[in-house]
């Protein structure tokens, strides 16, 4: 199998191919789109990809590094022993498609097995020029999946989706749409919650999964967790990326937020456009969710014992710190340099979205401990490492 991490290339448009007054012209609907989804939110347009500019200047910048951040979430249910994705077909819902983001990072993921179920995609979007651009990509990519695959797309809004859906779906997945649902509403969270939990309720499979994709930005990544906590006391199940059940610890102190952090090789388009906007995108940057109905969750993968890294290195003069969730919590874990042993070697390469074991672990209340004695068994290498 390939490495589970692997992106595409994205666009396969060179610089050189653009003339200077249009790639001038397009890194500035990419700088304009760039600011309303992070520091201009509230100036936002609820379908703003109906603007022309703005929807291409989201497929060539944004959308070749959107479509990676499923990846993970697909990996992360692979790995079930119950082989939840090892279905001979997968009826998978994209809500909130745009120009078919999460789709062509599904077909991404499952083109890399050595299964490749036959993908049955229907996709949501209330912009019928995502929707054509959607299917537009959908052909262009079916050369590359060797795997029957089919795609139906629906011109509606999400609220007035369900009379046109069929069914049930093994996916539903939400890729940087949560956020933008109910912006302005003073009850925007209780609104997001009941609108998701009645569509999983009546759309998703009894074994399913929900796979919820939002921005790494503070605000909306501590919204999810909200959402999360809502979500699991009605019953729903996280399966990823936690490895515990329960409300979220990161949610305790108002400056905590998760998200991801994974390297990514850019395009030469998208560097060529970093150079003209200023903006930087050599990392996948998000915060995730994976919900199911039927209790299935990562943690039976990696054990009760298991922590998840939560945070980069904090490193001090004379010790190195990391922060981990897990079955006992979010806490502070400290190494002091005069305690690195062969033991623990394994803690010096920790970094954010590892899963890691440890054996022997002090536990002095507010944080844990690593000693001399202390192993440290990394399970899985979390920002796109083995």
């Amino acid at each position: 199998m390939n490495d589970p991490h692997k992106t595409t290339p994205g666009t396969g448009v060179m610089p050189e191919e653009m003339s200077p007054t249009a790639l001038k012209a397009l890194a500035a609907d990419i700088l304009r789109l760039s600011k309303l989804l992070t520091r201009d939110r509230s100036e936002l347009p609820t379908v703003y990809l109906n603007d022309a500019a703005l929807r291409k200047a989201y497929q060539t910048y944004f959308l070749p590094p959107n479509r990676a951040k499923v990846l993970l979430a697909l990996t992360e249910l692979s790995l079930h022993p119950h082989g939840v994705l090892r279905k001979d077909r997968l009826r998978v819902l994209d809500l909130g498609s745009g120009p078919g983001t999460a789709v062509l990072g599904t077909i991404d993921f499952f083109s890399q097995q050595d299964h490749r179920p036959f993908l049955e995609f229907t996709a949501q979007d209330q912009v019928a020029g995502n929707l054509k651009e959607a299917s537009l990509l959908f052909s262009d990519l079916q050369h590359g999946y060797y795997a029957a695959s089919t795609l139906i797309t629906i011109h509606s809004t999400i609220d007035k989706v369900e009379a046109k859906l069929d069914g049930h779906y093994d996916i539903i997945m939400l890729s940087n749409l949560l956020n933008e649902l109910y912006a302005q509403d003073a009850a925007k969270l209780s609104r997001r919650t009941a609108l998701l939990a009645h569509l999983l309720r009546t759309f998703l499979m009894p074994d399913g999964s929900c796979i919820l994709v939002e921005p790494a930005l503070q605000g909306t990544s501590r919204d999810l967790l909200l959402i999360r906590d809502a979500l699991c006391e009605q019953g729903f199940t996280v399966y990823a990326p936690c490895l515990r059940q329960g409300p979220c610890p990161a949610l305790l102190n108002p400056k905590d937020w998760c998200h991801e952090d994974i390297p990514w090789e850019a395009p030469p388009l998208i560097r060529a456009l970093d150079k003209l906007t200023g903006l930087r995108k050599d990392a996948l940057k998000f915060s995730y969710l994976v919900l199911r109905r039927d209790g299935l969750s990562l943690s039976e993968v990696y054990g009760a014992e298991a922590f998840r890294v939560v945070s980069e290195p904090l490193v001090s003069k004379g010790k190195a710190e990391h922060y981990v969730c897990g079955g006992a919590g979010r806490k502070l874990i400290t190494r002091l340099d005069k305690d690195t042993s062969p033991q623990n070697q394994a803690y010096s390469g920790l970094r954010r979205g590892d899963i890691v074991v440890f054996d022997d672990l002090r536990d002095e209340g507010k944080r844990f401990k690593v000693e001399k004695g202390t192993s440290v068994i990394l399970q899985r290498g979390g920002s796109g490492r083995r």
